[in-house]
Formats: C-alpha cells, sequence, structure tokens
C-alpha cells in the first residue's frame, strides 16, 4: 500500500464531487495541471457538460470544450469512473433549513460517496462551507464509517473554502487567494502545494483545518454584518427624508470609510453563513447578538421595501388592490442566472397579501428553476403592458439601457432596490 508521503505531485489525479457554481471552475481549473474527473449526482447536468455547456454560465463554453478536449477532463454520475483517484474535493452545497439551521445533508451524502471509493493513502479536501469542526466531527466519521478505514491512518484531509463570486468574470477561481489546510502538517503542505500550483492568487496555508473552517464562516458573516448596518442607516435617512445613496457618497471620501451599499442579501453565502457560525457559537452556550442581529435585518429587507412600495402607491392615489405590478430581476445577484436563496422572492411575497398582479422580469432567470423552487412565474421575454408600480429589485445588464418610462402607467411608482436606474425616473430607493 502506497504511503501518502509518497505521492508526488505527477501521481495525483483528481475528482470533484459535486458539479455546481463552485465544483465546475474549480475541476475545470485542476484539469489543466491533473487528471481530473467531475462527479456529479445529476445525470442531466453530467450530460449537459460533457456536450460542452455550463448552465451556471461560470464556466464558458470555450473553456469548457477545452478542457473536455484538450485535458481529458470528464464529468460522471457514475461512481465507478472515480474509484481510481486519489485526491477528492467536496464542493456541495451547505443550506440551512426553513427554521435556518445548517442542513448538512448534501455533505453527509458526498462524504458517503467518498467513503464507498477511498482507499489508503488518498486524501479528500472538503470546500463546502461550514462552521468549525463539521469536516473532522461529522464529515470524516462518515467517510470512516463507510470505507472501514483510520482518519490520519490510512487516508487523510484537508479544507480550503471555496471562494466563488457567481456571476464575477474578473474574479475568477484562479484569481483569488486560496486558504488551504491539512489534517497533519506534511497533508496540509501537500495540499498547498495542489492548489498553488494552479491558483495564480496565491494560496494561505492555515495552521489547522478548524481555523481554515472558521475563516470561511467569518468572511460572509462580516460582509453580512456591514451591510445590516447600512441597511439600518437606509431606514433611518428614508424616516429623516435623506437620500442615502448621498450620505453614503459623502462618508466615503474619508480614505478609511467602507463602502457597503444597502439592498437584498440572499445567494448560497451571506444570507447563509452567518447561521452556520451563529449556531456553532450557541452550541458552546455563547449568543451572537450582533450576528443574529444582522440577520434579523437583511432578512426583514424585502418585506420592507414592499411596504414602501405600497405606501408609495397610497400616497399617489393609486388603486393597491389589482394593480399591476413589474419586478424586474430575480436572481440574488446581477449578472447571473442563480436563484438559490433570493431574497426577491420575499419581496414577491409580501406584496401578494395585496391580490396584486405581479410580472417578474429576468433574462437571466431559468423560469423552470424558478418555479420548481419557488412557485412562482418568470418571464424572460419584456412583457408589454401599463404597469401602476415598477421595482428594479436586480441591476441586471440588460436593464442599463431599459427605458421603463414606455412600460408605466400614467400614474406610478418606480422603486429601486439596487440604486442603479437614473435618479429622476424612480420615486424612492434604498
Amino acid at each position: 500500500m502506497r504511503a501518502v508521503n509518497n505521492i508526488k505531485m505527477k501521481e495525483i489525479k483528481i475528482c470533484v464531487i459535486g458539479l455546481g457554481y463552485v465544483g465546475l471552475p474549480l475541476a475545470r481549473l485542476f484539469s489543466t495541471k491533473y487528471p481530473t474527473v467531475g462527479f456529479d449526482m445529476n445525470p442531466r447536468r453530467v450530460e449537459a457538460l460533457m456536450a460542452g455547456h455550463d448552465a451556471t454560465l461560470e464556466v464558458s463554453d470555450e473553456l469548457l470544450q477545452d478542457a473536455i478536449n484538450n485535458h481529458g477532463f470528464r464529468c460522471t454520475a457514475n461512481i465507478d469512473d472515480i474509484r481510481d483517484c486519489n485526491f477528492y474535493v467536496v464542493a456541495v452545497p451547505t443550506p440551512v433549513d426553513i427554521n435556518n439551521n445548517p442542513d448538512l445533508t448534501p455533505l453527509y451524502g458526498a462524504s458517503e460517496t467518498v467513503g464507498k471509493v477511498i482507499a489508503k493513502g488518498d486524501i479528500v479536501v472538503y470546500e463546502s462551507t461550514v462552521y468549525p469542526g463539521v469536516t473532522e466531527d461529522e464529515c470524516l466519521p462518515v467517510v470512516e464509517r463507510v470505507s472501514g478505514l483510520k482518519f490520519n491512518v490510512d487516508f487523510f484531509a484537508g479544507y480550503s473554502p471555496e471562494r466563488i463570486n457567481p456571476g464575477d468574470k474578473l474574479h475568477t477561481v484562479e484569481k483569488i487567494k486560496k486558504v488551504t489546510s491539512g489534517s497533519t502538517p506534511e497533508i496540509g503542505k501537500l495540499v498547498n502545494d495542489v492548489y498553488s500550483s494552479v491558483i495564480t492568487a496565491g494560496t494561505h496555508l492555515a495552521p489547522s483545518i478548524k481555523v481554515a473552517e472558521a475563516a470561511k464562516v467569518i468572511e460572509n458573516s462580516q460582509r453580512d454584518i456591514n451591510i445590516a448596518f447600512v441597511n439600518e442607516l437606509s431606514k433611518i435617512f428614508t424616516l429623516m427624508g435623506i437620500d442615502t445613496t448621498d450620505v453614503l457618497d459623502a462618508a466615503s471620501t474619508k480614505w478609511n470609510f467602507l463602502p457597503f451599499k444597502p439592498g437584498l442579501v440572499g445567494g448560497h453565502c451571506i444570507g447563509v453563513d452567518p447561521y452556520y457560525l451563529a449556531q456553532c457559537a450557541q452550541r458552546y452556550g455563547y449568543n451572537p447578538e450582533i450576528i443574529l442581529a444582522g440577520r434579523r435585518m437583511n432578512d426583514g429587507m424585502g418585506a420592507y421595501v414592499a411596504d414602501r412600495v405600497i405606501k408609495l402607491m397610497l400616497r399617489k392615489g393609486i388603486q393597491v388592490l389589482g394593480s399591476n405590478i413589474l419586478v424586474l430581476g430575480f436572481t440574488f445577484k446581477e449578472n447571473c442566472p442563480d436563484v438559490r436563496n433570493t431574497k426577491v422572492v420575499d419581496i414577491v411575497k409580501a406584496l401578494n397579501q395585496y391580490d396584486l398582479n405581479i410580472t417578474i422580469y429576468d433574462p437571466w432567470a431559468n423560469p423552470e428553476a424558478v418555479k420548481r423552487e419557488y412557485g412562482l412565474e418568470v418571464t424572460n421575454t419584456l412583457p408589454a403592458g401599463k404597469f401602476d408600480a415598477c421595482i428594479a429589485a436586480v441591476a441586471h445588464k440588460e436593464f442599463e439601457s431599459l427605458d421603463i418610462t414606455d412600460l408605466l402607467a400614467e400614474k406610478s411608482v418606480v422603486f429601486d432596490v439596487k440604486s442603479s436606474r437614473p435618479r429622476a425616473e424612480v420615486d424612492a430607493r434604498l
């Protein structure tokens, strides 16, 4: 049996488990240096990728086809195809349940998959966002149980938190510095060497897996708290009759002011990770007041936007009951098809209490995915008609040149969530 210290860089064969927004870009990148196989439980996803197209748009058709045709990259849903790998990377989602408790089900499933194929001397690296301790206390025992192998004796582990920014074509995976770690100092160095060989921005080797886990979970918690602060400022300044954007522009002239903006906080990271950190803190008997307060503030912004729109309509004398509302954008962020944990749905839910006719237009969102996940209808085609209110919820590039005046009734309200519309055409914004 081979010993882990005898694995040479040239002998590494990588398997990335989970081919979503995180896993696919990483697997494609690894394939430029190492034999790489992507594994996903969804055969339709695998079939589409092997046909050369990524529906998430994170990897261009050109790069994906180059990886397949010139670097031997392949994707599979057959577990037998990954048995000869020796460096497994787990990149599955880590959502929260309806009560905002961490849902580790995808991680448990991926760990079982690893357990079925891992051999002596192999390494498994987790990328999924978790709270400190999950890798060693929750995931690796599953690998041990299924494989019959002993952790840090027969197989080894690492943790390198994902830093993918969906829709960002500037800060791609290789251009973002990567945190790495290993279950032993030797494994940490090997894991770091593997990642640093493809990450041009460099790597940071953390002293332990728990440190790397903690670093990831606080990155997004910090952003969440900062956005919650400016969301609260927005509410205060609105009551004062002051434009929040004007205030932030003025304050940003100071060299150390942090330029956060108010808005909806959704997606698979910032709107989720603080709950992982909060639950971890509570397990140690500490109630994280600031973290949870920030979450409450940000989770309530959708309903707040809806409330402001209704009040603006009433002030203009617009009949609310049965009125026609246009929502521009449904994805959780601009120029990205990702609808996971989008907070635009909170605006729609709050408005639905008033028995309105709501049209959601989003050229990026997959209508089938939205229907399946949220039970809502989304159109990719600019609707015709005259709307009593328009909510600019997402700042897609397609909306920049959109003249919404043609879509509005004679008496109407325009609310700009992202402060992306010309000031003269909007009634209010965050």
